[in-house]
């Protein structure tokens, strides 16, 4: 497949090491030194298909790198990696958006088949994102997918709104679906056949948003070789969606207040004025009112912006969509023979899920399962992050070193002494139900890998990605006889391993 493979990592050695792999799996890999610069890279080119993403770096880490990804809505797959493998960093990783991970050191099998599937994902998705495109219409409010009460609101004051002028203010969670219920707006509008023109606010560096809001004149200022219209003309006639409106800088606020007071812009560089004529609706998934408290938003401005509130709720307080949903996105799929189904347990075990990411995370859940579905119906097997988080247990599947979220079914370990847990299970919560502390999982962890393999020290230690001096120093760290623990597993696997 086509496009290149980023590589973002702070560590000179293991950027070589990812480098090489990743030629000689036959892709061109893209290197960068860290978090700030892998994300210039992902804005700057369009044929990256995969990141390999570092998550501790210095500066800007891989939690924040996904994070932004997310904001602006850059969909590359991405495989992070990290050297300690701690449960609760890979859960915050996942997510965050992140397509699979691998624990330093990663063999060279199992980083191919991360990237494989990646890639299979990346191209599924975009041969689904261009089939959309090809076939976007006008969109109303009865096309959108729900069946939910907490919905019925929304469409309510949208087609209220569709049938006026004024400003809309369309409130909610990243993911939620705050642009089409602005496209059902302007389609259900006057103006469903003028140019829906949409912005994201946030994505745009500072230094040129006014620029490309407003346009400016050729040779305005250093790079300006062409004249440039900006959004509010090219929305001309239409509707001008301001997508994270809470982003924008306060000296573009006020220029954005002026343009929506007096219908007028003024280009960057210009001697006057033009004038527009727009339908304005603005999005955003932060608390403006606090932002003004805290003055890093104009209060004139958000109460031009707020005249006609709409609170878009997130994907949780709404579980009948689910199903409505995720058949959608399997009719969608770009792949050759998608799933013709999901299973009454997938699709209970996905209405159980907060999706904190909302319909993106949804929509990206299923296009992987679907994409790496060997079967002809989804199951609870091909959403194992989704499942291990549900059920409060994070299942360690060895592959080749790696140590992988899998399925897995939380129960009381019927262990022959404390603190050994049932196989393949961490227990993420305490017999009080609170989170455990990451040392104890990790204890619970080199136990369980000390007992799998025996005692075998050097086995346990290329298994669990460390070095084995550092074994040996976690095991006394915790008060541990390395020795007194190697014989205690031989001891325990005659006397319980075939209960």
């Amino acid at each position: 497949m086509s496009g290149s493979v980023l590589i973002v990592d702070d560590d000179p050695v293991q950027r070589r090491l990812l480098e090489a792999a990743v030629s000689k799996f036959g892709h061109r890999a893209v290197v960068t030194d860290g978090g700030e610069a892998g994300l210039l890279a992902l804005d700057g080119q369009d044929d990256i298909s995969v990141a390999i993403l570092d998550l501790a770096m210095p500066g800007l880490d891989g939690i924040g790198v996904l994070k932004a990804m997310r904001e602006r809505d850059i969909r590359v797959p991405v495989i992070v990696q990290t050297a300690q493998g701690g449960i609760d960093t890979v859960v915050q990783a996942m997510r965050n958006g992140a397509f699979d991970f691998v624990v330093k050191p990663a063999s060279p099998e199992r980083l191919q088949a991360a990237i494989s599937g990646a890639l299979k994902v990346g191209a599924a998705e975009g041969r689904t994102r261009s089939a959309a495109r090809r076939g976007a219409g006008v969109l109303t409010f009865r096309d959108l997918l729900t069946h939910s009460p907490a919905m019925d609101r929304v469409v309510r004051l949208g087609q209220k709104a569709a049938a006026s002028r004024i400003p809309i203010l369309i409130e909610g969670e990243s993911g939620v679906g705050k642009e089409l219920v602005a496209r059902a707006i302007q389609g259900s509008s006057d103006r469903r056949k003028k140019p829906f023109v949409t912005v994201n606010c946030g994505a745009i560096p500072e230094n040129l948003v006014e620029s490309i809001l407003f346009g400016h004149e050729k040779g305005a200022f250093t790079g300006a070789m062409e004249k440039h219209v900006g959004k509010f003309v090219e929305a001309d006639g239409g509707t001008l969606f301001l997508d994270e409106v809470g982003d924008l800088p306060l000296d573009v606020q006020v220029k954005l207040l002026r343009a929506v007071q007096e219908g007028e812009v003024d280009p960057v560089g210009g001697r006057q004025t033009v004038k527009v004529d727009i339908r304005l609706i603005s999005a955003t998934h932060r608390d403006l009112i606090q932002q003004v408290k805290e003055g890093r938003f104009r209060e004139d401005l958000f109460y031009r912006l707020n005249v006609f509130p709409i609170y878009v709720p997130p994907l949780r307080d709404r579980r009948e969509d689910i199903p409505l949903l995720v058949r959608h996105f399997l009719r969608t799929v770009g792949v050759d023979k998608p799933p013709r189904g999901i299973s009454e347990e997938a699709l209970a075990l996905l209405q159980a899920y907060d999706w904190p990411g909302n319909i993106r995370q949804l929509e990206n859940a299923v296009f992987r399962a679907a994409v790496l579905c060997e079967g002809d119906m989804l199951t609870e097997a091909e959403f194992p992050q989704i499942r291990a988080q549900v059920e409060g247990g994070i299942s360690l599947d060895d592959r080749d070193g790696a140590t992988a979220v899998a399925a897995s079914v939380p129960a009381a370990a019927a262990a022959c002494r404390e603190p050994k847990p049932q196989p393949g299970l961490v227990s993420m919560l305490d017999e009080r139900g609170e989170v455990r502390a990451l040392a104890s999982t990790e204890l619970e962890m080199i136990r369980f890998a000390i007992d799998h393999y025996n005692g075998r020290m050097s086995e346990v230690a290329r298994r669990l990605g460390i070095g084995r001096s550092t074994l040996y120093r976690k095991l006394r760290e915790y008060g541990i006889d390395p020795d007194a623990v190697r014989n205690v597993a031989g001891t325990d696997a005659a006397n319980c391993g075939d209960s």
